[in-house]
């Protein structure tokens, strides 16, 4: 299983080096459809030919893996179709336009809100029913007819969650375009609150931070995991009053390193350790 977690952090990587590569959405949402096509191409061969050990491995891959990158195609996808019909006009026709949009996607859940509640409530009581495959009873609703083309490679409610990822990333997008086009004629937003109000200031090394934002990025704590790197960066430079840089660089330096790539993040658990046995005292 570690396989294939590797094989989803590796995208992650590829997609934030595209997303660092060009400004054009239109050529970015191109370049990242191809990409995780490939992943899901590479993926699929692998499980074809591989025998999971028990039904465990089977639901964790096709109810966490499977999902985070299928969502992320139907992220871009979708990203494509919205941003190539945008009207070019006044801010006030694009941002109808965008909020037609993000209703539908809301429909999507509230047509599906029995399986919605069930997977963010995290529950695990049908598991076997919605994530094994080769459970084919029409009960189920299956939501795509892809599971019943591919049942080698598709569970009845994978894609369903793949579609509530997706969809919730490209809310996060769209009513940040909309904020945009409210707040400042279309331009994108450079202050913020933390550039008005805050007085902290980031003492520590550069590369540390970095490592931080990176952990946060990677745990999906921030916008149920919907927010990408940038957002969380520029958040992380507007509140420490800080600039990174090519923080992208810096992460690859991270990972290249031979011994304790996690060495910051290793050394605040160290200190909280510390600070947690101190008050006990």
């Amino acid at each position: 299983m570690n396989k294939y977690e590797e094989i989803l952090k590796a995208l992650d990587v590829h997609l934030e080096s595209l997303d660092l590569e060009t400004i054009d959405i239109l050529i970015k949402s191109e370049k990242s459809i191809k990409v995780i096509k490939q992943t899901l191409k590479e993926i699929r061969n692998n499980v074809v030919a591989y025998e999971f050990e028990n039904k465990q491995e089977e639901i964790h891959f096709f109810k966490n893996i499977k999902p985070k990158i299928y969502g992320k195609l139907i992220y871009y996808v979708k990203l494509f179709n919205v941003e190539s019909k945008r009207p070019r006009s006044s801010n006030k026709s694009q941002i109808k336009y965008l909020n037609h949009h993000i209703d539908r996607l809301q429909n999507y859940f509230n047509d599906n809100l029995e399986f919605y509640h069930y997977y963010r409530r995290n529950e695990t009581s049908l598991d076997e029913q919605y994530f094994l495959r080769g459970k084919t009873e029409l009960c189920l609703f299956p939501d795509t007819f892809h599971y019943f083309i591919d049942e080698q490679f598709s569970t009845s409610h994978d894609s369903m969650v793949a579609t509530i990822l997706g969809y919730d990333m490209l809310i996060v997008y769209l009513k940040t375009e909309i904020d945009k086009l409210e707040n400042n004629n279309g331009m994108e937003v450079n202050c913020s609150i933390f550039q008005k109000q805050s007085k902290l200031f980031w003492t520590g090394n550069k590369t540390d931070l970095i490592e931080l934002i990176y952990a946060l990025h990677s745990t999906g704590v921030v916008n149920s995991g919907t927010a990408d790197i940038k957002e969380v960066a520029l958040a992380c430079e507007q509140m420490f009053n800080i600039s990174l840089g090519d923080y992208y660089r810096s992460f690859l330096e991270i990972r290249s390193r031979k011994i304790n790539q996690t060495k910051f993040i290793d050394k605040l658990k160290e200190a909280l350790s510390y600070k947690m046995l101190e008050s006990d005292e």
